[in-house]
């Protein structure tokens, strides 16, 4: 009888990805199926003269070989077919997410969800061609908001230190007043006025 298997079940699924103790896979995909239509629509009226061929391949392929996951933590993009690319981007450093719908997504339900961080220069991560862009958007957003609420400090607490640091200063400004008003009453009394009459 062999011993119970202690390898991450999710390590077959993601061969790819290395996921932290605590964190968990909240949704995968790869590019729609209908996203290599314009591919197709090139490539095979090209194939008669061969040129096709390798368009049509390499759509597919590419498709194949496309995997977005959206973790508890972070957000994760794989592509590649001979070689291999993995980009992660934290949920701490989004900034801001859009979708968007070309002719046929709109139509077959497919669009590009993208992502912009903080400090980056434009769209720094996109999930090209997924089902259902709209709630890929929503997931992504639940997920900031979730990691915003998780860190203890809620809007209200940031409000209640801003507000306590301003009563500090007031006082402090206040007692500033205080102090400079009795050193120009006491500079006054001992100040020898001259005489104005002449």
């Amino acid at each position: 009888m062999s011993p119970p298997s202690t390898a991450d079940p999710r390590s077959d699924e993601f061969d790819w990805l290395t996921l932290d103790p605590d964190e968990e896979v909240v949704w995968s995909g790869i590019p729609h199926v209908l996203s290599i239509v314009p591919a197709l629509v090139v490539g095979v009226p090209l194939s008669l003269i061969l040129v096709g061929i390798p368009i049509v391949v390499s759509a597919y392929l590419g498709r194949k070989n496309t995997e977005y996951v959206l973790t508890t933590d972070a957000l994760y993009k794989k592509r590649g077919i001979l070689s291999r690319d993995v980009k992660r981007i934290g949920f701490e450093k989004v900034q801001d997410t859009s979708y968007t719908q070309d002719f046929l997504g709109t139509r077959f339900g497919y669009g590009t969800v993208e992502i912009s961080t903080a400090g980056g220069a434009g769209v720094e991560l996109s999930f090209d061609d997924v089902p259902d862009p709209k709630r890929v958007q929503e997931l992504v957003n639940e997920r900031i908001r979730a990691r915003g609420r998780g860190d203890g400090e809620t809007k209200s607490d940031v409000l209640s230190d801003v507000l306590a640091e301003l009563r500090a200063i007031r006082a402090a400004v206040e007692a500033d007043d205080g102090a400079t008003d009795t050193a120009v009453a006491e500079a006054a009394d001992t100040f020898d006025y001259p005489d104005s009459e002449e």
